[in-house]
């Protein structure tokens, strides 16, 4: 494994590479940030809002939400902007306490709101099948959460979906794919975090079409004979997580009191127990966790060091959810041994090795890492 000399994301993650110099290209995007001129971007944003108010038959924008500080950012500026959203929630089977919260003070803002939740039968069946096959949790929600918003638009004759970040921007794509600012089939095939898979791909004996109904999404033929344009928010404005953050906290939005789970944030993915098993998979397929990410982002914003983020990796270690595992085992009707044994199968030998019964990895960015 090979690490950016700037943050300290590896060579290993999803659609990240290193320049010559040895940078990724995740910095080399927000490099860019300071050339940007973000009083043209905001005037380019005022005009897709001018457009959608005239297409408009009822609701100006579709928002997708979960009851984030992202979500809860996206709420804010729209109403800003003057827009009237609807704003569409996925519910995820495993809806935290704060995340029903978070989602409820969203709403009270002042948007009307669909909550689409999924049969949990096939819901159950779906995420079986998706770790068995893949080793990932998270194929399901990522498919539901994506597809579901963009049909809803189609349907409702919505003309505009404002999305938050653009995940090719932040940690890592290539030029088009950083500085665009459409949402469509290609993107998702390559970001949307389902394998290259849509809901097409899952229809078997044991899930029917009908069954996989809510994970089909509208086609770019159809968006474009709709008029549907779904945009990043993150491109017409600088996105960082302590501005969603500071925006959604003066708007009502609350954290979790015990710190985080995954990660470096106490205000990130806290509304679903089971987000924190798709993040902490990366250990086992790429060598490095939601904490690296975080504090890669951390690094980039001028807020910590590079030699802080190392330290404080080291401090915080691997952070693996036995609690949330063992609700995610319940869920689709595994042991968490056999959770376990499972995703042994997708652990990536190219830079795992096996030493004293111990799994470790080569060439580990702290060498004196305790190794389970």
């Amino acid at each position: 494994m090979k690490y950016c000399s700037r943050c300290i994301l590896p060579d290993t993650r999803p659609n990240l590479s290193l320049d010559s110099k040895g940078i990724c290209n995740a910095c080399r995007a927000h490099e860019s940030r300071p050339v940007i001129d973000w009083v043209k971007r905001e005037k380019a944003f005022l005009n897709v809002v001018e457009n959608a108010k005239k297409r408009s038959e009822g609701y100006d924008c579709l928002i997708p939400v979960s009851g984030g500080k992202d979500s809860t950012w996206q709420v804010v500026k729209c109403l800003e902007y003057g827009l009237t959203p609807l704003a569409v929630t996925w519910k995820t089977p495993a809806r935290t306490e704060i995340g029903a919260k978070n989602l409820a003070n969203l709403i009270s803002l002042g948007v009307d709101h669909i909550d689409y939740q999924i049969n949990p039968k096939v819901e159950r069946k779906f995420t079986y099948k998706s770790l068995m096959q893949y080793g990932s949790s998270a194929i399901p929600m990522h498919m539901a959460l994506f597809n579901i918003p963009l049909k809803i638009a189609v349907k409702f004759n919505i003309p505009l979906v404002i999305w938050g970040e653009n995940s090719a921007f932040e940690y890592g794509g290539t030029e088009e794919e950083r500085t665009g600012f459409r949402l469509d089939s290609k993107w998702l095939k390559k970001y949307g975090i389902t394998h290259g898979t849509t809901a097409k791909d899952w229809i078997s004996p044991e899930l029917s079409r009908k069954e996989l109904t809510p994970y089909f999404g509208p086609s770019d033929d159809e968006m474009e004979k709709s008029g549907v344009l779904a945009v990043f928010l993150g491109y017409y404005f600088p996105w960082d997580p302590e501005i969603t953050f500071d925006a959604a906290r003066s708007h009502g939005f609350q954290v979790r009191k015990e710190g985080p789970k995954t990660g470096y944030y106490d205000y990130a993915d806290i509304d679903d127990d089971f987000i924190s098993i798709h993040h902490w998979l990366k250990w086992y397929k790429f060598g490095f966790t939601r904490l690296f990410d975080n504090l890669s982002l951390e690094i980039r914003n001028g807020r910590i060091t590079r030699e802080k983020a190392i330290q404080i990796v080291k401090e915080y270690g691997e952070q693996t959810p036995y609690e949330d595992i063992n609700k995610f085992c319940k869920f689709i009707g595994i042991t968490t041994e056999q959770f376990f044994s499972e995703i042994e199968k997708f652990r990536n030998p190219d830079i795992w090795v096996k030493k004293d019964g111990k799994w470790m990895i080569k060439d580990f960015i702290i060498p004196e890492w305790r190794w389970q």
